[in-house]
């Protein structure tokens, strides 16, 4: 969706009859004081030599989820309400770890590829770094991100509800490079990628994926792997539940059948309402979430305010966001911010006018595929209580009289 000249008319007039998107009356005519900061020297150049966020953003940060079992055993929200653009930073990727984050030289690591193949190679990182190389932006999602299929907390922003998604730049060699050299054999339907960590974190993944938009990812964001996105290496598989992304990737085992791992019998699996089990749910469905405003925000006055959010899909793309202010009542569509990638994070953002009144704000994404994101009850007839994962409904939060933001339970 594009700005027409009738949407920026519609913007022109919500803003003229507002007062204006922002400003201070009677600012422009006081004195321009000259802060202390233009009074002295600044930092010398390269001072520290990794660049750091200013200290007034100190605040913004991934932020651990609910306790561990232990403390290796973890994760941490990306920060979504204070975030820009669709590229999250690296260093504010969210975290998952099973075993705690290895340090890896990457001169020791080697990835072996063997099983049902024609010739079994290990490759060290320089071989890797050798191949054609591919840099594609796509997002990755926890499947538990927004597991709140009982409830949730008033006080929960959307880093705790939403903040175990985040979108990034990654750069690699396509898996199918790899798998050609090795050759797999005609029988070979399944690969198992194993970790380097002290989990040995496993998964089966199906030879179709591997041979689609896999990449054995080295790079994200234009910088090596952060050790905590798997330095020096990791599989990253586009649209698909980010436990399959292998971090610190070691082994691949070619095989005619599913591994049946811990991780995909014990866990990652649904208890469906008539006892069978969804197993091998790869997909994260289409799912939005309204950023700004959201829980813990305070909205100070009545008036013109621009409603933000993300949009996503593993099934391909974002073709539409709607948003309601009357808890689905009605529904308007939002402009999509370009780019508007495959697999990637989407920016939607629509002007409201605020009266005052309560207002329950919520959004709903349509992906390439026609796929309508549900509501909550839709999820729960289809899919039952007992799930912990792939929570995709229809979200929003509750703005009271005094513009107060808060989770809706």
């Amino acid at each position: 969706m594009v700005f027409s000249p009738d949407r920026r008319s519609l913007l022109g007039g919500l803003a003229a009859a507002a007062g204006g998107w922002i400003g201070t009356a009677g600012a422009a005519e006081g004195r321009l004081q000259v802060p202390v900061w233009t009074r002295q020297q600044g930092s010398p150049v390269a001072s520290p030599a990794y660049g750091v966020p200013s200290r007034f953003e100190d605040g913004i940060k991934r932020r651990p989820r609910t306790p561990p079992p232990i403390p290796t055993a973890a994760s941490s929200g990306t920060p979504l309400q204070h975030l820009h653009g669709i590229i999250t930073p690296a260093g504010l990727h969210y975290e998952r770890h099973h075993a705690g984050v290895p340090d890896i030289d990457p001169d020791q690591h080697r990835l072996v590829v063997h099983g049902l193949v024609e010739r079994p190679l290990a490759f060290t990182m320089d071989d890797l770094l050798r191949f054609p190389s591919v840099s594609r932006i796509h997002f990755m999602e926890c499947s538990g991100n927004t597991s709140t299929w009982g409830g949730g907390n008033p006080k929960w922003t959307v880093q705790d509800t939403h903040g175990l998604i985040s979108c990034s730049e990654w750069t690699g060699v396509p898996l199918a490079t790899v798998l050609q050299e090795v050759g797999v054999k005609p029988e070979g339907r399944w690969i198992l990628a194993e970790g380097a960590d002290a989990a040995a974190m496993t998964r089966s993944v199906p030879i179709e994926i591997a041979l689609d938009d896999a990449i054995l990812a080295y790079a994200q964001n234009g910088e090596r792997l952060r050790p905590e996105q798997g330095y020096p290496l990791r599989l990253f598989l586009p649209g698909l539940e980010g436990n399959l992304s292998v971090k610190w990737l070691r082994r691949l085992k070619v095989g005619d059948k599913p591994f049946q791992s811990r991780e995909e019998t014990s866990k990652y699996t649904d208890l469906m309402p008539d006892g069978t089990a969804r197993q091998f749910t790869f997909t994260m469905e289409a799912k939005s979430v309204i950023t700004q405003p959201s829980s813990g925000h305070q909205l100070r006055e009545r008036g013109l305010y621009e409603i933000r959010g993300l949009a996503w899909s593993g099934r391909g793309s974002i073709s539409k966001v709607e948003v309601s202010t009357d808890g689905g009542q009605t529904w308007r569509e939002a402009e999509l911010q370009q780019p508007v990638l495959s697999k990637c994070l989407t920016r939607f953002r629509l002007p409201w006018q605020w009266d005052g009144g309560p207002a329950l704000l919520q959004s709903r994404a349509t992906d390439s595929t026609g796929y309508l994101q549900p509501t909550k009850e839709q999820l729960i007839r289809a899919r039952g209580l007992n799930s912990n994962y792939h929570f995709n409904a229809v979200y929003g939060w509750q703005l009271n009289a005094e513009g107060a933001v808060t989770h809706v339970v």
